[in-house]
């Protein structure tokens, strides 16, 4: 088995490492986007508004509650009916799908973390003469952003591992890479133990990572 492990990375290994580079480019996009849109649905459902809490409760709920993979098999048959103008691409389909799953993942974080400001500093800084948006702008969310900097990266830890679902869809993520090669070479132990070990490596990097992160901003404080 060793052997044919070895013959595999021989002959495939920039297949695996493009599929970890789609992999970890789905992660990053679906994240990156997916915070600023889950900051947003955060401050709509802390909002005094009730229209604006009401559209981000039902969002975050109705993402939350549903199969990642429906939501991918939602936005892959619907966005190219909904916008065939743009010709969207397969990847482009799935990294919006998993944007939307991560903004209502993220909106929670992002809400626990504006809560956690004491409620003093709002108040200190509207009797200055700060707006409600001023003081969510520039003394809140900075604070807020702080304190779920560890759990945003706990986001890009797991969306990575969750673009497996991806190859449902022939993306050119990690597990599309081992269905075609498994398909040219017939065998399906050996690629899967390395497509294995690379998740780990990654996924187990990233933690020890954000371990490091969490230290660091414990001793800040």
């Amino acid at each position: 088995m060793l052997a044919t492990i070895q013959d595999l990375l021989a002959k495939y290994g920039m297949s695996f490492l493009n599929g970890l580079g789609t992999t970890l480019l789905l992660a990053l996009i679906s994240v990156s986007i997916g915070c600023i849109f889950g900051a947003l649905l955060a401050i709509m459902r802390l909002s005094r508004s009730k229209i604006l809490g009401t559209i981000a409760t039902v969002y975050t709920e109705v993402i939350r509650d549903t199969p990642l993979l429906l939501q991918l098999y939602f936005f892959y048959f619907l966005l190219p009916d909904l916008l065939p103008a743009l010709r969207l691409s397969k990847f482009t389909c799935i990294a919006v799908a998993l944007v939307f799953n991560s903004a209502a993942y993220m909106s929670e974080v992002f809400r626990s973390g504006i809560q956690s400001i004491d409620r003093g500093q709002t108040e200190a800084a509207r009797s200055l003469g700060l707006s409600a948006s001023q003081t969510m702008t520039h003394i809140v969310l900075p604070q807020a952003f702080k304190n779920v900097l560890p759990a945003m990266c706990n986001e890009f830890v797991a969306v990575t591992k969750e673009t497996s679902l991806a190859s449902t869809f022939y993306v050119g993520d990690l597990m599309t890479q081992y269905q075609t090669i498994s398909g040219k070479t017939y065998l399906v132990i050996e690629p899967l133990i390395i497509i294995g070990v690379i998740y780990f490596v990654v996924t187990f990097s990233m933690s020890k990572l954000v371990a490091a992160l969490e230290r660091r901003l414990k001793t800040d404080d």
